[in-house]
């Protein structure tokens, strides 16, 4: 259950303020352990302030999801939820095998639009960074969707909600505003029920169907009206936060990418040298060819992403 689950206790947050917060806090960190080394140059390099790491981010989540949409065989939509470059992909590969989506590691890179090699080359890197993403997740790798909770209010609304002939209109438009809302910080700070029951009315609204005797007589909100005025103000908040959704713009995340260019120098390959990821220096399926990422510990590998 949701309420029980390590999603809820560590991945769920009170509001967008807090997780402003907290970005901010963990690109200080990185700054600050940065400007501890003692070489200036690299603070020049490592520079990009919270809101480009979030911009870059919103960049790729989109890419990420362009693909998991163009996938073969298609991914089941709960996997586009999990999937929090190659790190992104690996993100996705692990949340294909959480979700229990079997595809091949072959198959999967093979829905990359390049060359063998470079599929060769992107398997390599997923592999070996899997593990520790999991690591870093504190192995908590169950994530509740609200594609289920979509359902059921499917099937509910089919069984005990006869005012609506047929609740399979409203798929269609509430597919979509989950669409939008996985490109959004929703799924940390909503409940996944929250989140499906907001798909279902704000599907029904375009649709020009009014909804408020379900939530009032099959949902049981009649006599409890705290409960009423918590999910009201719960989907509101969840419908300006899709609403106000900006992509992120070409122009800008070409400079940021300039910026991401740096670090990967040599310059800043020599200066990170000798400093190994703890706790992989003896396993022989790291063992590798080093790369600038390696060279930096898991606490900087996190921050970074």
């Amino acid at each position: 259950m949701y309420h029980n689950s390590t999603q809820k206790k560590h991945w769920t947050f009170t509001s967008e303020d807090e997780l402003q917060r907290l970005r901010v806090q963990a690109n200080n960190r990185c700054r600050a352990r940065i400007r501890a080394t003692g070489q200036a140059h690299l603070y020049d390099i490592f520079n990009l302030d919270p809101l480009e790491e979030l911009t870059i981010c919103k960049y790729y989540e989109k890419k990420l999801l362009d693909f998991c949409n163009a996938f073969k065989p298609a991914v089941p939509k709960s996997v586009l939820v999990r999937g929090l470059g190659w790190r992104r992909l690996t993100c996705a590969f692990l949340a294909c095998k959480v979700d229990e989506f079997n595809v091949s590691s072959i198959q999967f890179v093979g829905n990359l639009p390049d060359n063998p090699t470079t599929q060769e080359n992107v398997l390599e890197q997923i592999l070996e960074y899997e593990l520790l993403l999991i690591q870093q997740l504190n192995f908590h790798l169950i994530v509740h969707n609200p594609y289920r909770p979509f359902e059921g209010y499917l099937i509910d609304m089919k069984t005990r909600y006869p005012l609506l002939e047929n609740p399979e209109i409203l798929r269609k438009n509430a597919d979509d505003f989950l669409h939008r809302v996985a490109l959004t910080d929703a799924c940390l700070l909503f409940t996944p029920s929250i989140i499906a029951i907001t798909a279902v009315l704000s599907s029904a609204s375009r649709a020009g169907i009014n909804m408020e005797s379900y939530l009032l007589e099959c949902l049981s909100l009649k006599e409890n009206r705290e409960t009423m005025t918590h999910l009201l103000d719960g989907m509101r908040r969840l419908k300006i936060l899709v609403s106000k959704y900006e992509s992120a713009r070409p122009e800008e995340v070409a400079v940021i990418e300039k910026k991401l260019e740096k670090c990967h120098s040599s310059e800043v390959s020599s200066a990170g040298n000798g400093r190994k990821r703890k706790g992989y220096e003896n396993d022989d399926y790291i063992s590798k060819k080093s790369k600038t990422e390696e060279e930096w510990s898991d606490d900087d590998l996190v921050d970074s992403l």
